[in-house]
């Protein structure tokens, strides 16, 4: 993990300072994201997919982890989301994850495979959380942010919602994703 301050310039063409805190400590994270409202654990991604995997075949392998969290809160929908580097709109998907937004609903992911940059900006702050296989992060309803799958593309995660309509998107315009780095 990684905070930069969100004020470090204004303006697309500016870039973010230096991080104020950079972390893999799974403990770290999770404290610093608990004090800002934001839940984060590691939990175990006990399987290994097989490459054809679809979206039932990865529910069904998870659906010990899925009940668990299920029980936990109100997330009456899942799905699964597998994107790899020859996915035929990763391209488009990456471009409409990158756009600052929030959500009326949490956003709640655990990841089983792979990686992907969660970007929160809250208040001055802006959080780049790597999650990665074993990560499960649950950002509040209305929390700005934005998402980095990468050019090439390789993660599976679990998604959780109370919305059955699941993934919506309310995209704020602010162009504040530009100033940060990017998943190589």
């Amino acid at each position: 993990m990684q905070i930069y301050a969100a004020s470090a310039g204004h303006g697309a063409s500016q870039n973010a300072g230096p991080a104020q805190l950079e972390s893999d400590d799974g403990a770290v994270i999770a404290a610093e994201l608990a004090a800002r409202g934001i839940g984060f654990e590691r939990w175990l991604a006990r399987l290994e997919l097989a490459a054809d995997a679809d979206a039932t075949a990865i529910l069904a392998a998870y659906a010990t982890e899925v009940a668990a969290l299920q029980a936990q809160g109100d997330y009456p929908t899942v799905d699964a989301i597998r994107l790899v580097p020859d996915h035929p709109e990763r391209a488009a998907l990456r471009q409409k994850f990158l756009a600052e937004h929030t959500h009326s609903e949490d956003e709640v992911r655990f990841f089983v495979e792979g990686q992907g940059l969660f970007c929160l900006h809250l208040a001055e702050d802006v959080l780049l959380v790597l999650c990665e296989r074993n990560d499960l992060i649950r950002v509040p309803a209305g929390s700005r942010h934005w998402f980095d799958m990468g050019s090439a593309p390789r993660f599976t995660a679990l998604r959780f919602f109370n919305n059955p309509a699941g993934w919506v998107a309310n995209f704020t315009g602010d162009p504040i994703a530009e100033r940060f780095p990017l998943l190589a």
